[in-house]
């Protein structure tokens, strides 16, 4: 039973959401949202990802009106094309096959709908990945794991061995930008700072 007390909601059922989540607060219910995620060519792929994960917050957020509701999407794009997640292996081997020698960007819209005031924002991250042989392609997707990966890889994961070099956050190449995030709580009038003081003091990404 979904709590209508609870301080935070994550419109996302994404196990690594809820793991980044887990930095700020143990108190939190994963609602997620069941909007299409459209996207409009006619924008930047940075924008595409801020309206989309707008709209995930938003539709969950009037169930909620005492809480502070989170959308996330993330997107992989590179030349202008956008990756999503791959339709089946055949898919997942043209996706890595364009970014093989490469330098793309993964985009994340967070949008944080709180009680008072909603604030969104996308982060940009840089991402070279080495060049990758095509058995090196066949046995990564046999792992499974790009299956539910926008752009067909997880630098968290067994795709970080394709992964020469990033920057910008870690966290929103995983896909959830985790001190972007804390900042729009904290606009939002979230009380993150306790939380945050006591349980990771010593904490880096």
């Amino acid at each position: 039973m979904i709590k209508n007390n609870s301080k935070l909601v994550l419109a996302s059922q994404s196990p690594r959401r809820q793991e980044l989540l887990k930095e700020i607060s143990d108190q939190f219910e994963m609602v997620p949202s069941s909007i299409k995620e459209l996207l409009d060519l006619g924008i930047r792929p940075e924008e595409n990802a801020r309206n989309i994960a707008r709209a995930k917050a938003e539709s969950i957020a009037p169930s909620f009106p005492n809480c502070w509701v989170i959308g996330a999407d993330t997107l992989v794009t590179l030349d202008d094309e956008i990756f999503g997640k791959p339709d089946d292996e055949k898919d997942a081997e043209r996706i890595l096959k364009r970014l093989s020698g490469r330098e793309h960007i993964v985009v994340t819209g967070i949008c944080v709908v709180g009680p008072e005031k909603s604030l969104d924002k996308y982060v940009v991250s840089k991402i070279k990945i080495k060049p990758l042989t095509i058995q090196e392609i066949k046995d990564y997707i046999a792992t499974g794991e790009p299956m539910d990966k926008a752009g067909a890889y997880a630098i968290q994961g067994k795709g970080g061995f394709m992964v020469r070099a990033f920057s910008g956050s870690k966290t929103n190449i995983i896909g959830l930008p985790i001190d972007e995030l804390k900042l729009l709580l904290k606009k939002t009038r979230y009380p993150l700072e306790q939380k945050v003081i006591d349980e990771h003091p010593n904490h880096s990404k």
